[in-house]
């Protein structure tokens, strides 16, 4: 699938395989998994209707299970980073530019509970949402806010999405448990990749050489040269 820059709407490229979603995402660098405030700009709208889930019986035809061979080719960035905690999309490429941007802000710094699960990351490699609430003794929806926040810092990313089989059938409806962990556990040169089915991807870096305005500027960049009627209002809801 070649992707065309200048194409929104009905003109966008329809998304019909795992393999076609992952081609788009390597073009593109950075994108939201749904629709936002920017029209056309997600996987969403660039997704034949017939595989959009709500279309689907069986979601292993569906973005909602092609994400998994996106985060298992060990290129791609999961999770959620964009549009105040929304689930999101990037190559390496991008996505330090947004960590070296993220991180130079003070809303971005981690607090007391978040440092914690940094800390336990940092000596286990990965953490999923009930090690969180067993580590900090918080509920669920407390350890989900506390994980999009990390991951909105670029301190976390989602590490491994897996398949989760049910009844006597072992029947596969969709639903998946992710790990999560450190960008620099996934992505640097020298990371052991912690999951099964990681396929590490050569010569990545999240190394900027650069400054954090100068990351913001080329992300917003990037984004106009995709899509040329974003406004700089469109773009900073993404980013900031």
């Amino acid at each position: 699938m070649s992707f065309d820059h200048k194409a929104i709407g009905p003109a966008a490229p329809r998304i019909a395989s795992a393999e076609a979603m992952l081609d788009v995402i390597r073009q593109l660098g950075i994108v939201p998994f749904f629709e936002n405030v920017i029209p056309g700009y997600s996987i969403e709208e660039m997704t034949a209707p017939e595989n959009w889930f709500d279309t689907q019986e069986d979601l292993s035809y569906t973005p909602w299970d092609w994400k998994i061979p996106c985060v298992q080719s060990g290129e791609i960035a999961y999770g959620k980073f964009l549009l105040n905690g929304k689930a999101a999309f990037a190559t390496v490429e991008w996505y330090r530019e947004l960590r070296n941007y993220r991180q130079s802000l003070e809303k971005y710094r981690p607090d007391a509970d978040q440092q914690q699960v940094l800390d336990y990351l940092a000596a286990n490699g990965s953490i999923g949402i009930k090690e969180i609430r067993g580590l900090l003794g918080i509920k669920k929806g407390q350890a989900d806010a506390l994980m999009t926040r990390l991951m909105m810092q670029c301190r976390a990313i989602t590490g491994d999405i897996t398949r989760v089989y049910r009844g006597p059938d072992l029947r596969y409806n969709g639903w998946q448990v992710s790990s999560f962990c450190r960008p620099e556990d996934l992505f640097a040169s020298s990371a052991t990749p912690f999951f099964a089915g990681f396929e590490a991807a050569a010569g990545l870096s999240l190394s900027v050489t650069h400054s954090p305005a100068e990351s913001y500027e080329r992300l917003s960049q990037r984004i106009r040269d995709l899509y040329p009627e974003a406004t700089d209002k469109q773009i900073s809801k993404l980013l900031d």
